[in-house]
């Protein structure tokens, strides 16, 4: 989110923990004196940036070692303590069913090669007269061979509730036990009985979900999405056996049940890679709608017409706490055929697969029976299809016949090809998206609002280029300017009274009202989609300015007597989702996408359309540049823009928050795309309700640009190919629904011909999250990453495992420095995030921001020892070799020309004393960006948690782009193109200076080089005496031991001057605010 959460009051002071410096971070010798910036109102640096060569070759520091034995896969068990266990299946029901007629995308992954993708049907199943087992189908390229000897005995299937058996929603005990990344489960012995035995079963998937009572324990509430939900411990069920527990002599290998007077055991292996599933038909459902079959059959006994009333299934897959896919919902039918598809990447530590077959409700939904598969059976490639009985809570089948046809088989990172070669080698960009790779067009890439002429270095390129900073607001205002036909802003806030130009000569200083008030009357279709704070109101001229400042009211009225357009859009749920759903989505979710769509000139007396994407609303608080300034441009470019909702109160005198973002602007066909998505969001916003429906015209303001014979469509353009060293590849990704789009299917059957997910009652389009898996999973040497908020892969943290944070970034990044430590070869992860999240850091929910980002830090690191451990280099090398932390900070000496205002806050122990006294604050990163290997960048307006990647929650929209001719397949070497200035000129901001070493980030030379000056940039800033700060990039203050554990600075728990525990704190219930 954009705002801060709280504002609470609360303060609590940081103690200094570090011995003073007496002088800012001294530059390197080897600079010289450079111009101060043109047009600037900020003084000089007192260095310079020397121009940057190209880099030499840069041979690889690791230190020769001796290769470990290899390892079967990634995280390799010792072999158990007993026999392995005896599996059993009872005989398969008979299954058979036609090929399905479409094609379910999953996440948009390649398909596995077992059977033809293009004729959209799965491989037929056995005739049901052959099949008495599992159908093992071994595919080579699959999967990985587990430790210890291989199964000559079917599975068994073991119960499911250990999920939920230690999770908690306490105010002071943690969801789950301190443990490996895996919870352990068991199996049992072979019962006697023709069908397998569950003592317990979880039933919901959901952390946002609730019960309600009068409803049957069984009765779950989830939400409708993939990677998402939860498996929830609000539902208590009445089980006839023991629950499940966690075998203390073998925790981290097995997941062990109680299930009569022996036990046995599966292992808990790591699923990391792809799941190919079909789920086929369900047969003999039970009726679980009893009350409508009541009724049905009372009224039945009259003539007429007689119909039968009864469940309304779908399947949720499950990964532990993690629901990684769902079908649609089959609407009264105990004979459901599904026929869908979904290929899902996975990164999970699991024993069981489950497959839940549930009945949907108006208010939630019924467990009606489960599916569990063994991690341990699909983990050579094999393929498993066949027809199962569906196990009840009670343990025993739910009904006679009832059953469920299905296939899965896995494919593990070792055999997907697809992620070998870097990001920049697939010509298909991310597949089975909304949206394809578009080839050929331009990008300019941004940092901050603003950059002064000569503030930052120059860096030269390959092919003779130098790397050009660009201008952002400038530039958007001299779109706007410049447009003839179309103007289109979607924002989270849109201010009409923010000056987008401020102090350079030749553009004059409108505001954005007033520019875009003349465009509309020079003819010029002017439309803006702002999110509706329902916070915000104003009524008979009451006016209410709302929770987040949005100024959406002050927007609309600011234009209501002009040709402008706004329509203020609320975050909504679907009419078919419960009254509780609809009410947490409206109240807590954003409309957050932040665009701006023209058209410009194409040449030839043509117009083509232009768009700018990335994490910058064009409103107060954002105008920014590089040297981020704390007090100086208080009376000049900041004086009618002051922004720093972390103070109460009196505010004079006090320190703006400075503003660090990331921008981008596209140029080319895949700009259509993106107003491909202001458009579908329009006439989703805009279609008539109530009594507007009965006009027989309706004009939904849209220009249509094929009726303009001057503007060109997205085909009508010339590529210049893959060799053109300006030429870029572009991509456009989003997280949004149905509830928000027109477009989308109604009928979830053919989601898949738009490559959308299914949940329920909703399209889902989450391909944001499908492309960071991807270009993660393609990094080879190193990530670099700008965001907002870190939190995810809650399914693997020692606790809270049930959150619902289950997006995948974290554990994809985690797992891929584990992979390159085993292959002995180097990589890197940089991060930089807020000191803290916007708002009053002592506030609950700020609190719990930190929280969650800390559960997520420990778990990477915790991940990254182990694979250390494994090869034996724990004791040459340190988990931050690897990955590390950072956040932004300023701090100002106070100089004769400042303007400080108010003397009364200077004295006091308030955080706006403090922060005055002291001449600090953080920079806030509001950035939503990464760079893959300097190839590969991604930017948008997506955070890195589970409101942004969901796609049921914040709407967002994202770019993922490439040159072709600057990658290292092409190159093989380091490519110098924009993506590589861009990211160096990203760092020479924030450290102050340049280095040949940042030209390797993958080296450990730059890694310990970079931490090393942000370690010192942080005892400037923590330091008593007050220094002017050259470099701003500073090391996340808290302290990594060895083995990965993150906790407090001993003794300086606390942000300086504002308060607030650094590593944040939780208390109550769990809730899908903060995550």
């Amino acid at each position: 989110m954009d705002n801060n959460y709280n504002h609470s009051s609360q303060y609590n002071p940081y103690p200094y923990g570090y011995p003073p410096s007496s002088s800012p971070y001294p530059p390197p010798s080897n600079y010289a004196p450079y111009p101060p910036p043109n047009s600037s109102p900020y003084p000089p640096y007192p260095n310079p940036y020397p121009p940057q060569t190209p880099p030499e070759p840069y041979p690889h520091p690791y230190p020769p070692q001796t290769p470990p034995e290899p390892y079967p896969h990634p995280y390799p068990h010792p072999s158990p303590p007993q026999t392995p266990p005896e599996y059993w299946h009872p005989p398969p029901q008979p299954y058979s069913g036609a090929p399905p007629p479409y094609q379910y995308p999953g996440y948009g992954y390649p398909p596995p090669p077992q059977y033809n993708q293009e004729a959209s049907h799965p491989p037929p199943l056995p005739h049901p007269e052959a099949q008495t087992n599992y159908h093992h189908h071994h595919q080579d390229t699959g999967g990985e061979t587990p430790p210890g000897p291989p199964h000559t005995a079917p599975v068994y299937y073991p119960p499911i509730d250990h999920h939920l058996s230690h999770l908690s929603l306490s105010e002071t005990a943690p969801s789950a036990p301190a443990s490996p990344p895996a919870p352990a489960a068991t199996s049992a012995e072979t019962p006697s009985l023709p069908s397998p035995i569950y003592p317990s079963v979880i039933t919901n998937e959901s952390l946002s979900s609730h019960s309600f009572h009068g409803h049957s324990s069984s009765t779950t509430f989830e939400t409708p999405l993939l990677h998402s939900g939860s498996l929830d411990s609000s539902q208590n069920f009445n089980f006839n056996n023991p629950p499940s527990f966690i075998n203390p002599q073998n925790n981290q290998q097995y997941q062990m049940v109680s299930f009569g007077p022996s036990k046995k055991a599966l292992k808990v292996l790591l699923l990391h890679g792809n799941l190919d599933i079909w789920i086929h038909e369900a047969k003999n459902l039970p009726n679980m709608d009893m009350f409508h079959k009541t009724m049905g059959d009372f009224f039945n006994r009259f003539p007429g017409t007689r119909s039968k009333i009864t469940s309304d299934p779908y399947v949720s897959i499950a990964i532990t706490s993690a629901v990684i896919g769902r079908t649609y919902v089959i609407s009264n039918s105990e004979n459901p055929i599904w026929k869908q598809h979904f290929n899902v990447p996975v990164a999970h530590h699991a024993a069981e697969i489950h497959f839940l077959v549930k009945d949907s409700d108006v208010v939630g939904s019924q467990l009606i029976g489960v599916v569990a598969i063994p991690v341990e059976d699909l983990y050579t490639g094999t393929k498993i299809e066949g027809f199962f009985p569906l196990i009840g809570t009670n343990g025993k089948p739910c009904k006679n016949g009832a059953g469920l046809g299905l296939s899965i088989q896995y494919f593990s990172m070792a055999n997907l090809s697809f992620y070998h070669n870097g990001v920049g080698v697939n010509p298909e960009g991310v597949p089975g998206t909304y949206f394809p790779l578009r080839r050929g067009g331009r990008v300019t890439l941004y940092q901050d609002a603003h950059v002064h002429n000569g503030s930052l270095p120059e860096f030269r390129l390959d092919e003779g280029m130098h790397y050009v900073h660009g201008t952002c607001w400038n530039d958007i205002f001299e779109a706007i300017s410049k447009a003839r036909h179309l103007v289109y802003i979607t924002g989270w806030s849109v201010w009409h009274e923010v000056r987008l130009v401020r102090g350079v000569g030749g553009f004059p200083e409108y505001t954005l009202g007033e520019l875009l008030k003349m465009k509309s009357q020079e003819g010029v279709r002017v439309l803006l989609l702002v999110w509706d704070d329902p916070t915000s109101r104003n009524i008979l001229g009451f006016k209410m300015d709302g929770f987040m400042a949005t100024h959406d009211e002050e927007t609309r009225h600011f234009f209501k007597h002009s040709s402008v357009q706004v329509l203020l859009v609320p975050r909504m749920a679907g009419k078919r989702h419960s009254w509780v759903k609809k009410q947490e989505v409206g109240t807590i979710y954003t409309h957050h996408q932040k665009t701006v769509i023209v058209d410009t000139d194409a040449g030839y007396g043509k117009r083509r359309i232009m768009a700018f994407v990335g994490g910058l609303d064009l409103c107060d608080g954002r105008y920014d540049s590089p040297q981020h300034p704390l007090f100086r441009t208080l009376s000049t470019v900041h004086a009618d823009d002051f922004h720093n909702p972390t103070f109460t109160g009196n505010l004079a005198g006090c320190p703006r928050e400075p503003w660090h973002d990331m921008h981008s602007k596209i140029d080319g066909p895949a700009a259509y795309d993106v107003m491909t998505n202001f458009e579908e969001r329009w006439l989703k916003a805009s279609k008539p309700h109530g009594l507007k429906k009965l006009k027989t015209s309706y004009d939904d303001a849209l220009l249509r640009i094929e009726r303009v014979p001057e503007l060109l469509g997205v085909n009508d353009q010339p590529s210049q190919g893959d060799q053109d060293p300006k030429g870029w590849h572009v991509q456009i990704f989003r997280s949004i629904d149905s509830n928000s789009v027109k477009g989308f299917p109604k009928d979830a059957r053919l989601a898949a011909q738009k490559n959308l997910v299914c949940g329920k009652n909703v399209m889902i389009d989450m391909s944001i999250h499908s492309a960071y898996v991807k270009a993660i999973r393609s990094a080879q040497h190193f990530i670099y990453i700008e965001n907002q908020y870190f939190i995810g892969s809650s399914y693997n943290w020692s606790s809270y495992k049930d959150l619902g944070a289950n997006n995948l970034i974290p554990m994809e990044i985690a797992l891929k420095i584990a992979s390159k430590i085993k292959a002995q070869e180097r990589f890197a992860v940089y991060i930089v995030m807020p000191m803290w999240p916007e708002g009053v850091p002592t506030g609950s929910a700020t609190q719990r921001i930190l929280f969650w980002q800390n559960k997520t830090m420990q778990m990477m690191y915790e991940t990254i020892y182990k694979a250390l451990e494994e090869v034996g280099l724990e004791g040459a090398f340190s988990i931050q070799d690897y990955l590390n932390f950072f956040c932004l900070g300023n701090r100002e000496a106070a100089g004769p020309n400042d303007n400080l205002g108010d003397e009364s806050p200077s004295t006091g122990n308030t955080p706006q004393g403090l922060s005055r006294k002291s001449r600090r604050f953080m920079i806030y990163v509001h950035s939503k960006g990464m760079i893959v290997d300097d190839e590969y960048v991604i930017i948008g307006s997506a955070n890195i948690n589970q409101r942004s990647m969901e796609g049921t929650r914040d709407t967002e929209i994202a770019m993922g782009a490439y040159q072709p001719h600057h990658t290292w397949a092409i190159k093989q070497s380091s490519p110098l193109g924009q993506v590589y200035g861009y990211r160096m000129s990203l760092w020479a901001e924030h450290l102050g200076h340049v280095d040949d070493r940042f030209t390797q980030p993958e080296s450990i030379d730059c890694v310990r080089h970079v931490r090393s000056l942000s370690e010192a940039n942080w005892k400037q800033f923590a330091s008593d005496q007050i220094s002017e700060m050259r470099g701003h990039l500073l090391k996340y203050p808290v302290e990594v031991d060895r083995r990965g554990k993150v906790k407090s600075l001993p003794g300086f728990e606390n942000f300086p001057d504002v308060g607030g525990q650094i590593v944040g704190s939780f208390l109550g219930i769990q809730e899908n605010l903060t995550i």
